[in-house]
């Protein structure tokens, strides 16, 4: 299950972990104009660990979920680079 609510200045997406055990904290994701957050509450450490992706960084994510095993380079026009 997700949920989706646009803030002034992002959009926050959190990722519910649904389902037969062991379950995991819920992720949220938060897409801001100029990069995107991931965050996710560690119950080891008792803390909430975040990362920051660029724009660019969230593209090639989104596209290597798609490609084979290999090294890329995401091209200007949407093309890939082998």
């Amino acid at each position: 299950m997700f949920t989706i609510e646009h803030e002034f200045d992002a959009t926050v997406v959190t990722l519910v972990d649904e389902g037969p055990g062991p379950l995991k904290e819920d992720v949220i994701i938060n897409a801001f104009a100029d990069c995107v957050t991931v965050e996710q509450y560690d119950s080891r450490t008792d803390r909430v660990d975040k990362i920051t992706l660029s724009m660019s960084q969230l593209r090639d994510l989104s596209a290597a979920l798609d490609l084979p095993e290999g090294v890329y380079r995401l091209m200007p026009e949407g093309g890939k680079e082998s």
